[in-house]
Parts: C-alpha cells; structure tokens; sequence
C-alpha cells in the first residue's frame, strides 16, 4: 500500500494516541516479559547530509498500515522534526523472527522513480524501539567505471533487527542490510509496474551490559560519526590568547593609566596655584574630555534595548550550559535541549526588561513603555520572521520540520502569557528601582569638538579588531558547534563548552577596555555605541564562518536546507553581536568609571 498521500495530511496536524511505552526522550525504563509485543515507530526520512531536511518515512511508497496511528509527542521532539507512527512490523520480546513477510506492493513508474530519486539523495530513514533510535539508509547506490560509465540503484527490501536485552529490559537496537541482496529499479518502462516483497528479521541476543548508558557505542550502532573528543589544542590556544589579552590590560594598560593619573594629579596641583584658567587649555588626552565623556548618546532607547535583550542571553546561554553540565540533558537527542532553551527563554525575559528598562531611566529616558516594547520586540520580530521564511519553506515542501498548528499557537501561548508579561514585568521593578545616574564628572551643556581621527582609530577598524580577537578564541571550537548542530556529531564536552564561553566573555572585556582607552586618548568621548559595535561584531564573523562552514566544511545542499541554515545562522550571530556588545559596554562603562573617579577634578 502506498500511503504519501496520508503521511502529508498528518505532516500538518499531529494526532493520534498513544499506544503503549513511554513518550520517546523520557529516561525511564520500559519491563516486558517474554512474548510482549514491543511496538517499532517508524519516524522521519530525509537525505544525510542535510540533517534539517526530514520528511515523514510514510511519505515514501513503502509498507504501511490502513489508519495511520501516531504517537503523542513532546515539544522538544516535535521542534526536532520527529512525526512517529506505528508500523507493521511485529516484534515480540524475545522471539526470533525469521524472514517474515511485511506486504506486498506493485508500483508505478513514478513511484519508482521517487524511490530512486530517494536513494541518489541518500535517504536514510529512522525507526524507534522503545525509544531507541535505529537507522539506515532506504537503498544503495553504486557508480562505477568511466568507460563505459554505470549507474546502479537498489532498494533494500529486507531488513536484520538486531535487539539486545538484559533481564526484561532492551539495552540496544539496530537495524542492518549486511548480507541482503538489494532490488533493482533499473530498466523499469514508463507503463510498467515494479512488483515487491518486503520481509524481515528480528534477532534477539543477551548482553551483560545492563544500562543503555554503559554501552561504548552509540544508540545508532556507528551510522552516525562517534561522540567528539576533547581538542586539546583548541583549548590551549585559547587559554593563552586569553592570558595575553588579561596581561596586557592588566599590565600594560593599567601602568600606562598610573601614570597618566600621576602627571594629570601633577599638574593640577601646579597649574591650580598659579592660575584660574580651564585646565583644559593645556592639557591633552583623556582628561581633556571629562566634562564630555559621560554626555548620553543618540538612541537611548534602542543602546538600552540592546543591554537588556543582551543581559537575557547572557543568563539562557549560561542557564542551557550549566544544565548541560548537571546531567539533565540526553545528549543522543535535542528535544530537550530545545524544550529547555524555549522554557528559559520565557522565563529570562524579566531579565531584559529589568536591565532596559532600570539603564534608560538612569541615562534620563522618559519614553519607558515604549522602551519596553522595544525591548520585547529586538529578537522576538527578527526570530519570528525569520521562522515564519523557514517555517514557510519546510512546509511548502512537505517536511517534517514544519510546526503543526498546534504547536505554532502552543509557543506563541507560552510568549503571550509567560514572556512579554514577564518583560513588564521586570521593566517596572527596573524604572522604580533606578537612581539617577552617577558620573564622577559633570557634564558641559555644549558638547566639545572632537579632533580629526587617525584611520587606525576609526570604528571600522575598532570592529575588525574587537571582533576578530573573541572569534579567533573560539573557532576552533565553533567548528565542532556546528559540526552538531548543522551535522551529524555528538557534542558531550559541556565542561570545555563552559570554559571556551568564559574565555569568549573574557577575551571581550579585555579588548573592549584597551579599545575604549585608545579611544578616550584620542579625545574622543562617542564611546557609548563603539564600546557595543567593536566587541559586537564577534557576530558577523561567526555568520562569515558560517558562509564558509556551508561551502567548504559540509555537503549540505537543496532549498530546504540552505534557508534554514542562513536564516537561523543570522540569528545566531545576531544573537551573539546583543551578548557580547552587552558585556562589551558594561566593561568599558566599568572602566571609565574607574579612570575618572581617580582623577582629581575641581
């Protein structure tokens, strides 16, 4: 039976009930005595080199049931693009099955061909066994020769389950086509149709391992490439850019501030005495600048914006990072993770407003309702229709990775009821609570004249090179980052994760300091939007990495995959431009603090 036709309608509206186990992701064991029926879901196929392109496995013309029966699912796994649904194959606990048929088909021309076409793009498919995932790809495929050329494909119509248990619980599963011969789909006439018969075999061994934790190989039996290892050298690369970095501003830069503190004390002292005139008539550098260097900047309401949705992913990435480190996560699925990341996002947004909304009534901003509404719409509107292109692909094109209704309402829910009340929130206890703001040097009503900049000051520069030092911490480890999200590895190391985070945040302050010093000794007091533009263009190198991860690090091809990837990918640097130009300006905010209250002034 061939039933793409009803896959597609459930693709748009997840229903169905459970039917026995538990909701897949959920750690928790499952006990079955001999002879039970143990229930194999089939789940999602898709081409192996674009791991967000998935369709529905029922999509195909393959072996399936009359009604459709799917399984109720979490959040996370739906946002992971899982669509589970029973199947035909009967498994027992126990019970070797020996090449039992599964159905018989007859398939037209098109069907064939959306098989082959299937197999050229190397489709692999995705069961579950009491939530374990077991896969494999849907035919082979075989070019050989020059000349003359050869172009071979097949489709396995045989399938080995091979099922571990220890006691009465599974341990393992996989699924393998070693010595199976596959079914030619060469040759076939445009009005002829392809008669197959799928079977299959399920053997069951005992293992002394007895949890699925302790196992040395993954859930998927090596069809995947194995968990990552430590990168010693990316780390120690890291470390010492770091200590480089913490040296020369705490070195370097603070010994050239003791002594521009002791020569302006000095002649303060001697030139007080002696004569009533400004001081700033000879004097240069960053004291000339004090009555102007505290004047708030154009755009108040978006800087402070910009802070607040910046201190929020501060704390979510923290928060997703440290849970990752206690264990809560599964790391052989992201539904969790997923789950998690909306969750703390909801939750964290009293961050953003409380952090907006108390720095622009300091900085004397009046407007603060609509402060607010900035601040709740800076990453909301660009995630949103940023998703809204992709969603609109990935359902234009029937994949699994399109959000059914349900789930659509059930996030703007969760954002209507829980995040942007939250921002209020937290926007109102941030304008009761803010004083005014404490600058240890007045401010003159006319602003000073800023000198002509040499071109190594200017804010391009300042960018490249407030940007390039951060990135250059972490691209080592950015590489395998995407070699999980956008690939196929397993990321485990959430300890070296934590730590490269830390040295990214470091790596920022530090050069945000000496940059704003060069700047301040310029005689140039628009350090407010620099101080957020230099260490925040850490984002557009990472989406520049991303270019070339796509081009020269994947296989990644098709419409599907190439919108998500560059669509999510501007987000993702967009998100790190707000984290760290946030702690970019509170760094050199703290700085300039220091430097002046320091300095003796009138």
């Amino acid at each position: 039976m061939f039933c793409g036709a009803a896959a597609a309608a459930v693709i748009r509206h997840r229903g169905g009930q459970p039917r026995g186990g538990r909701e897949p992701g959920v750690e928790g064991v499952t006990h079955y005595k001999a002879g039970d029926p143990v229930i194999l879901y089939v789940n999602k196929v898709g081409p192996y080199h674009n791991p967000q392109e998935t369709y529905h496995y029922y999509q195909l013309p393959v072996c399936c049931p009359e009604k459709i029966r799917h399984k109720s699912l979490s959040l996370g796994e739906v946002l992971d693009g899982d669509r589970m649904a029973e199947s035909l194959y009967e498994i027992r606990f126990r019970e070797n099955v020996e090449k039992r048929v599964l159905c018989h088909m007859q398939l037209s021309s098109a069907q064939v061909e959306q098989l082959r076409q299937a197999i050229e793009e190397l489709y692999y498919f995705e069961f579950v066994v009491d939530d374990l995932p077991i896969r494999g790809f849907v035919g082979y495929m075989e070019e050989s020769g020059f000349l003359p050329h050869s172009h071979k494909i097949g489709l396995w119509t045989h399938l080995d389950f091979h099922l571990e248990f220890h006691g009465d619980r599974i341990i393992f599963a996989n699924v393998s086509v070693r010595d199976v011969k596959p079914h030619s789909l060469d040759g076939l006439r445009p009005d002829e149709f392809l008669g197959l018969t799928h079977t299959y075999s399920v053997r069951w061994s005992e293992t002394s391992v007895e949890r699925r934790s302790d196992r040395r190989r993954g859930d998927d039996g090596g069809f995947f490439p194995r968990t990552l290892e430590i990168h010693w050298l990316s780390i120690i690369n890291s470390m010492v850019l770091v200590f480089l970095l913490v040296g020369f501003v705490a070195v370097i830069l603070m010994r050239v501030l003791r002594n521009d503190l002791a020569r302006y004390n000095l002649d303060e002292e001697t030139t007080s005495a002696g004569s009533g005139d400004d001081f700033d008539q000879s004097d240069n550098g960053w004291k000339i600048i004090h009555t102007d260097v505290f004047r708030f900047p154009p755009y108040r309401g978006l800087l402070c914006a910009v802070l607040g949705v910046g201190a929020q992913f501060l704390a979510l990435g923290t928060g997703i990072i440290v849970m990752a480190l206690l264990g809560m996560f599964n790391v052989h699925r992201h539904g969790a993770i997923n789950s998690a990341a909306i969750l703390l996002y909801a939750l964290t947004c009293c961050i953003s407003g409380y952090v907006s909304s108390h720095f622009y009534r300091q900085i004397g901003g009046e407007r603060w309702v609509w402060n607010i509404i900035l601040t709740t719409s800076l990453f909301s509107v660009p995630f949103f229709l940023t998703w809204s292109v992709v969603n609109s692909v990935h359902w234009a094109n029937g994949s699994t990775q399109a959000l059914p209704a349900t789930t659509i309402l059930l996030l703007l829910t969760v954002w209507l009821l829980v995040g942007f009340p939250l921002t209020v929130i937290g926007g109102i206890f941030g304008k009761n609570n803010a004083s005014p703001f404490d600058a240890p040097c007045r401010t003159k009503n006319i602003a000073r004249e800023i000198p002509p900049q040499p071109w190594y000051k200017s804010t391009l520069v300042h960018m490249t090179v407030g940007g390039f030092l951060p990135f250059s911490a972490i691209s080592v480890e950015l590489y395998y980052i995407f070699a999980t999200v956008w690939g196929r590895e397993q990321y485990t190391l959430y300890g070296i994760l934590f730590f490269v985070f830390a040295i990214l945040l470091s790596v920022g302050a530090c050069i945000s300091i000496a940059l704003t010093y060069f700047q301040l000794s310029g005689e140039d007091y628009r350090w407010w939007w620099r101080s957020v533009l230099s260490v925040g263009s850490t984002g557009l190198f990472i989406f520049l990495y991303s270019v070339f991860y796509y081009a020269r690090r994947s296989n990644m091809s098709g419409t599907v995959q190439t919108v998500e990837f560059f669509g999510y990918s501007l987000l993702t640097g967009y998100v790190f431009f707000l984290m760290l130009g946030t702690i970019s300006f509170l760094s050199s905010l703290k700085f300039i603090r220091y430097i002046y209250v320091n300095l003796k002034m009138d």
